[in-house]
């Protein structure tokens, strides 16, 4: 089986590698297992050195690394750079605090004395995706390291180039060998890693079939696993909004990284008084966006990660049409090479039609009108996915209460849904469980032991 890494701005093949054989597989783990019996006895203090020369390449790689994200999966190169320096953030940020997160800590009223410690358990296999090609590994892989876990990767089938990247930037960071290393396989193979004694848990990023799919087989072997999965964040314009703030943030989340992101405002909840004046203004500023080659530094939008998934988008857009939604920009496929799809506006779908309930993994807005603030909330709610939202008022009081209401693992408040290294990161419902980042997500994959003594 050869795994291919496609530019979707051309559709040239860039290159092409032969999967790992399940026997190749195998023998990186037994390495992989094997470098754990020390990388675990190794102090807080000197995984943290490891994880701040890791740092330093993170950010000394950054424009190569971003030329990479672009070629491979489309992303425009100042986003990747952004991307390489948040990475860099993480594991700088584990490197300061994640002695202190791991600490023993003491229960009184337990006996004559008692604590918990939080100790490292093995392998961590992380099964990623390829819109965040660098930083959806990061955040899961410098915790791990941290905590004096290994970690196999399997990334996605179509950023082989950025999975072995980032296996070499622990290398060039110095890292001892085989305590973290990519895995060039195919998804069929990831029940056979989660069959080998040393991996205890899987954290994977990704759709809900690949969760559902994942989870079942990490439960069928006792294994722990996190997943992270689609969102249909919702985003709520109150009357008071500074709508200027807000239509900016609007078009950063919904078009940024070509509108494949879990976190992404998907759909945009606006009262009554201010929603023609929002729509317009949104309709402006997506207008402005620069859509072309992800290597120009003026580029906005590049294409989809591929032709395939731009067709599933259609076919969701086509089918909000024919529940009665008005595209009112956007909403088709250009003409010419590359995976390319515009910045799009759907206004009047029913919102009892079953396209509302799911994920338009694409740049693509679904704008509805309310009434009210309560119908705004059990809209917001009307959705299988929990991960994401905000919330748009001036009334800072008012928009807790509102925050309190909706149902999800993070909600912000006149700000942009993002992933923050110092915030625990997750969903409910069909966007998942386990969290990420913060003390939490550090705390995810270790051993809590209680010990007691008297």
């Amino acid at each position: 089986m050869a795994i291919q890494s496609l530019n979707p701005a051309t559709g040239e093949v860039l290159a092409s590698f032969d999967a790992y054989t399940p026997e190749h597989t195998r023998q990186i783990l037994d390495a992989t297992a094997a470098a754990w019996e020390n990388w675990r006895l190794l102090s807080h203090a000197r995984r943290a050195e490891y994880l701040k020369k890791a740092a330093d390449e993170l950010r000394h790689q950054a424009p190569w690394l971003a030329e990479i994200m672009a070629r491979e999966m489309g992303k425009p190169v100042r986003l990747g750079e952004g991307e390489a320096l948040k990475c860099a953030a993480v594991c700088d940020y584990y490197a300061t605090e994640g002695e202190a997160m791991l600490a023993p800590v003491p229960v009184p009223g337990a006996g004559r004395k008692a604590f918990i410690t939080y100790e490292p358990l093995g392998t961590v296999l992380t099964v990623m995706p390829w819109n965040f090609p660098f930083w959806q590994v990061f955040r899961i892989a410098a915790p791990s390291l941290m905590a004096g876990n290994t970690v196999v990767l399997k990334h996605a089938s179509n950023v082989p180039q950025c999975a072995l990247a980032i296996e070499q930037i622990f290398k060039d960071a110095g890292f001892p060998e085989h305590v973290f290393r990519t895995l060039l396989i195919g998804a069929r193979q990831v029940e056979a890693v989660l069959d080998h004694p040393s991996v205890f848990a899987v954290s994977l990023t990704g759709s809900e079939p690949a969760g559902r799919k994942v989870a079942a087989a990490a439960g069928a072997r006792l294994k722990k696993s996190v997943m992270e999965l689609g969102g249909s964040d919702p985003f709520i314009v109150l009357p008071d909004a500074d709508l200027e703030e807000a239509v900016k943030v609007a078009t950063q989340s919904r078009c940024g990284n070509t509108g494949q992101t879990c976190i992404a405002a998907k759909r945009f909840i606006v009262l009554d008084e201010v929603y023609d004046e929002f729509l317009a203004r949104l309709g402006e500023s997506f207008g402005k966006l620069v859509m072309g080659n992800p290597l120009d530094k003026s580029t906005d939008m590049g294409p989809m990660s591929s032709a395939g998934l731009r067709k599933e988008l259609q076919e969701q857009v086509d089918r909000c049409v024919r529940a009665g939604g008005i595209v009112r920009m956007g909403g088709a496929i250009p003409e010419g090479p590359g995976a390319f799809y515009p910045p799009s506006i759907i206004t009047d779908v029913p919102t009892d039609d079953p396209v509302c309930r799911e994920e338009l993994f694409g740049p693509v807005a679904l704008v509805f009108r309310v009434s009210s603030v309560d119908k705004a909330v059990a809209l917001a709610n009307d959705t299988p996915f929990g991960l994401g939202g905000s919330v748009w008022s001036r009334d800072e009081e008012g928009a807790l209460q509102i925050a309190a209401r909706i149902r999800t693992g993070c909600v912000f408040i006149n700000s942009l849904v993002r992933s923050d290294v110092h915030l625990p990161f997750g969903g409910i419902g069909n966007s998942g469980y386990g969290r990420e980042l913060g003390a939490y997500g550090i705390r995810e994959f270790v051993n809590v032991k209680s010990i007691c003594v008297g």
